[in-house]
């Protein structure tokens, strides 16, 4: 990777960070996550209280990266045929036509996604892996790039069903926003006293530069020892014995892409140790079962993911 590419690269995403920040106020980390995972094309899921910012943030980045975006609000009613297509028949033409569902743009906001059916849900399922939808046997391919952020609401919230674990495993990142501070919360209400900030905003990076960077990411280069390191992490979660779910290998990858990006953003062309913790726990928590014991003890996956990479030996004497 060119040094001078990588910097123009890195020039474009912080004029892209410093436009979302002039709309969305609060949790920085919770930028950098979103970034993580829109550039890298790993899917976002973020679960929170309702009134943070989740949808806001969402239209924000789509809009400021001038992709084509959708949102689709999830409800008990809603039909796998509403988000990914039909076929009709067209009296005129005197055959079955595909009619195209809300999927078919580049950036996806799947509102309150726990509010649908699981059926509904896993509607979602091979658009987020392949890139496409299968109607009546006729596959379609998605426009690209392709992004999904899912937003949800706590499991506790009445009318919502919990995600089955296909679905989760294919958010390659999630986090929570949280409420902002005081100061933070001042400036929410100046900021959108009068009118909506995202009504003037305009595109600061185009399509094909978010393609170009999810390539350079994945030029970053990875040592054998962070491979090793990363499966070892993997298997530490399945052979755990406060998890009865550990990572898949598609976790093992997300983690190691994440890595990737976390290196690409801090401006390195290799992935060090640090960038593996770093990304931790918003890539693996989210998509781990804990058993009925450590769940009665108010244990939680990122405590235990914690503690087990404490014990982990971390690699030196990388090559780069």
């Amino acid at each position: 990777m060119a040094k001078n590419d990588h910097k123009q690269l890195l020039q474009k995403i912080a004029v892209l960070k410093k436009q979302v920040n002039t709309v969305f106020v609060g949790n920085e980390i919770a930028i950098h996550s979103l970034l993580i995972g829109f550039l890298s094309g790993l899917h976002v899921l973020i679960e929170d209280i309702p009134g943070v910012g989740k949808t806001t943030l969402a239209k924000t980045l789509a809009k400021s990266a001038g992709l084509d975006f959708a949102r689709i609000q999830f409800t008990p009613d809603l039909l796998p045929g509403d988000i990914i297509g039909m076929t009709v028949w067209s009296n005129e033409k005197r055959e079955f036509l595909f009619k195209s569902g809300a999927i078919m743009h580049q950036f996806i906001l799947a509102d309150e996604v726990n509010r649908a059916s699981a059926r509904t849900q896993s509607s979602l399922l091979e658009s987020m892996q392949e890139h496409s939808v299968t109607v009546d046997g006729t596959t379609y391919a998605l426009p690209e790039p392709f992004f999904v952020i899912a937003t949800q609401n706590p499991i506790s919230f009445t009318g919502t069903f919990p995600l089955p674990e296909a679905q989760v495993d294919r958010f390659g990142v999630s986090f929570s926003i949280g409420y902002p501070a005081q100061g933070e919360e001042i400036t929410i209400l100046t900021r959108f006293k009068e009118e909506d900030p995202l009504k003037n905003l305009t595109a600061v990076i185009s399509p094909a530069e978010i393609v170009l960077i999810r390539e350079r990411v994945r030029e970053v280069s990875v040592d054998d020892k962070i491979k090793d390191f990363i499966v070892t992490i993997a298997r530490g979660t399945r052979n755990n014995a406060k998890i009865r779910l550990g990572m898949s290998p598609r976790a093992a990858q997300h983690l190691l892409l994440a890595s990737q990006t976390e290196a690409f953003l801090a401006g390195r062309g290799f992935v060090v140790p640090e960038d593996v913790i770093q990304v931790i726990p918003i890539v693996i928590p989210h998509r781990l079962l804990l058993n009925a014991e450590a769940r009665i003890q108010n244990v939680t996956p990122a405590k235990v993911v914690q503690d087990l990479v404490a014990l982990m030996e971390i690699p030196t004497g990388l090559s780069t």
